[in-house]
């Protein structure tokens, strides 16, 4: 049997994961959607999580998230999940920390799946599981001077 020889960047185009970070500059759509393109995927869903200027009755003022060191390890392991559960073609999550004002970008995600069905089944698992299981805190400050500490982003 002759030996296989893989091309240096062969392994890393196989992976559906394309793009996993935490970061504290602004997030870009563009870099997010471009990630996920595919020539065999047939939807893209792309979810967009904003700050917005209400929260729970009370106006927001301005907010701030933080993270645990882990987080972007942990946003990498549900991306994975995801990707064996759903059939992925390629997939993107990037999210927000630092100090935000209304209508910054906290969040954007983006899945690429041969369907549509498909991608926005897999692109709402990865957004509902970001949320609910990366140590990511968020600091909501209020308008009549209130704050709160919110769990997972």
């Amino acid at each position: 049997m002759a030996p296989s020889f893989e091309h240096p960047g062969e392994r890393a185009a196989q992976d559906p994961i394309r793009l996993v970070a935490v970061r504290d500059e602004p997030l870009s759509l563009d870099e997010v959607f471009r990630a996920v393109g595919d020539d065999a995927a047939g939807g893209t869903a792309l979810f967009v999580g904003t700050v917005r200027d209400h929260d729970g009755g009370a106006d927001v003022a301005g907010l701030g998230y933080s993270s645990h060191p882990s987080a972007e390890a942990e946003i990498r392991r549900i991306a994975e999940k995801v990707a064996a559960e759903y059939p992925v073609r390629a997939l993107a999550a990037v999210h927000r920390v630092g100090d935000l004002a209304v209508g910054d970008l906290a969040v954007v995600v983006a899945v690429s799946c041969p369907h549509r069905g498909e991608a926005f089944a897999a692109c709402r698992r990865l957004i509902d599981d970001l949320k609910h299981e990366v140590p990511i805190w968020k600091h909501q400050t209020f308008s009549d001077g209130t704050e709160e500490w919110v769990g997972a982003c």
